[in-house]
């Protein structure tokens, strides 16, 4: 199978949406929507979502599957916007359940905030398959960057989510709670055991000087030439290159505000009594 796919790229976050379906036929997937946010005026907004309701409405697709590859910390997800104008399940991997326990006790959310995923319409189980039209797709596991990465792959191409970057960046980093670099550098050669000629989609790129964004990639690009983890490089050079590289990292711009939308499935925090939402920010926490 060879899906076609629609990239939208946000250029404030160096995110990568995807619009997923076949040609001939109406289903599709969205995969890792951002929601826009202000972080000076604290404001949202939806211009990158409405430029992807206006593909799927201007191809007649029906979207099956809202899916996010992780509690991203970089943007906020777009997911029950999207799903309010076209439908669709919204899912993730079973395990963001442990990343609710641990930020909801660093944002000491709400008592009712419960911890066992019900906010997703459908956690994703490791290997377990669904189907988009004809398309059949695969969750796969894939922690390291978090507890609760999954990558999706669908026909001959494979969403990685941050556990891959493109390979003149190198690989996700793995100092935020639950991320650990020995994991994430078994999933990463779990998706470059895949054949040389998979497809690999990015969720961000980050481009040094002199290259402009790029998201698409292949299993045997990245075994020859990413510059954290081509062939050669043992789990034990990886894991010390990690960890050194990510002392030196500042947090991202957006982790607070998105970690806690994103936990929720991209809902915003519920009303207070004066009717206002409010994002907080734990000090002296992350």
């Amino acid at each position: 199978m060879h899906p076609t796919i629609q990239p939208f790229f946000d250029p404030a976050t160096w995110t990568v949406t995807y619009v997923v379906y076949q040609r001939e036929r109406a289903e599709c997937v969205i995969i890792d929507s951002v929601l826009d946010y202000d972080p000076k005026a604290g404001r949202t907004s939806t211009e990158s979502a409405d430029k992807v309701i206006a593909f799927v409405r201007e191809h007649t697709l029906h979207v099956e599957w809202i899916l996010e590859t992780h509690a991203h910390a970089d943007h906020l997800s777009a997911a029950p916007y999207l799903k309010h104008h076209l439908g669709g399940r919204i899912a993730i991997g079973k395990n963001i359940r442990h990343v609710q326990g641990v930020f909801k006790a660093i944002f000491n959310l709400e008592p009712e905030f419960r911890l066992d995923g019900s906010q997703f319409d459908h956690l994703f189980e490791e290997d377990e398959t669904f189907a988009i039209g004809g398309l059949t797709g695969k969750a796969i596991h894939v922690p390291g960057h978090t507890p609760a990465d999954m990558a999706y792959q669908i026909g001959d191409a494979v969403f990685v989510g941050d556990t891959l970057f493109m390979p003149d960046v190198g690989t996700a980093r793995c100092d935020f709670p639950g991320g650990d670099a020995h994991a994430l550098y078994r999933s990463i050669r779990k998706l470059l055991d895949l054949p040389g000629g998979t497809r690999l989609f990015m969720c961000h790129d980050y481009p040094p000087e002199g290259r402009g964004p790029a998201w698409e990639t292949t299993v045997s690009a990245q075994r020859e030439r990413n510059i954290h983890v081509h062939d050669g490089v043992s789990e034990a050079q990886f894991v010390a290159m990690r960890k050194a590289r990510d002392a030196t990292l500042a947090m991202p711009t957006l982790i607070l505000p998105s970690v806690q939308v994103n936990i929720r499935a991209g809902e915003l925090p519920p009303p207070e009594a004066n009717g206002m939402r409010y994002l907080k920010i734990p000090l002296n926490a992350v």
